[in-house]
């Protein structure tokens, strides 16, 4: 395992990363990665780490080592591999997000974009996946997009995985009534958000400016009882708001 802590550890949220207007320079988003394969994790530092605004700060080989290694210094992002040995990326996630305040956003890393790991995994709570094939560009993009949160990495794959998984999920009389609870405008917008629209492109559809949107999204989180806009749409399939097809 390697570790490298420094002076700006996360005190939780994630720190100031933008430049507020005072010449202060925006820290790098601090990324943890967990695989198995050294080759893997040797690709993943040297792409991310070229970026000025990334940096590695801590390597698992395993997921029993990935967990306390993310709870000691509190990174904005995880690469997870999903099959680990001791313990998967599933069982890692979940421990992540159990035992954090402010947990970081994970990216599951994995072959397979249909497996049906993936879909658990993000059920668990990840944010998204990323295949290991993908090139560098789409790599550094996805890590910058899930750190805004905003929209879905990949929309259109994490749909395909709620359309074949979700049925197999049935979904008892308690996630079903949640749909009941959103108003007329949240579920326009978890509709709008399952089509992986950001909060922008949600604004400018509904004819509402970005701070109403980010409350509209914020309010169909909480209700679904979900952390982030992956878990909202795979909620919505799961409780029959939005069908496959």
């Amino acid at each position: 395992m390697t570790t490298r802590q420094d002076d700006d550890q996360r005190s939780g949220d994630g720190g100031d990363r933008g430049d507020g207007g005072d010449g202060c320079v925006a820290r790098p988003l601090r990324i943890v990665l967990a695989d198995d394969e050294r080759m893997v994790r040797t690709a993943l530092r040297a792409i991310l780490g070229a970026e000025a605004d990334m940096e590695v700060v801590g390597e698992a080989s395993t997921g029993a080592e990935a967990v306390p290694l993310i709870r000691a210094l509190r990174p904005d992002i995880v690469l997870m591999d999903v099959r680990m040995p001791e313990i998967d990326g599933i069982r890692a996630t979940e421990q992540v997000l159990a035992g954090m305040d402010r947990p970081p956003r994970i990216i599951v890393v994995t072959t397979f974009e249909n497996d049906a790991y993936v879909y658990d995994a993000l059920r668990a709570g990840a944010s998204g996946f990323l295949l290991k094939r993908s090139g560098a560009e789409d790599l550094v993009q996805a890590v910058r997009l899930v750190a805004r949160s905003d929209s879905l990495l990949f929309p259109a794959a994490v749909r395909q995985l709620a359309a074949r998984h979700a049925g197999e999920r049935a979904a008892d009389d308690a996630v079903r009534a949640l749909r009941a609870r959103l108003s007329e405008r949240e579920r326009a917008v978890l509709r709008l958000m399952t089509a992986g629209m950001t909060n922008a492109e949600i604004a400018d559809r509904l004819g509402v400016g970005p701070a109403t949107v980010k409350t509209h999204v914020a309010g169909v989180l909480a209700k679904l009882g979900v952390r982030d806009r992956t878990q909202a749409v795979i909620a919505a399939y799961e409780c029959g708001f939005v069908r496959p097809g």
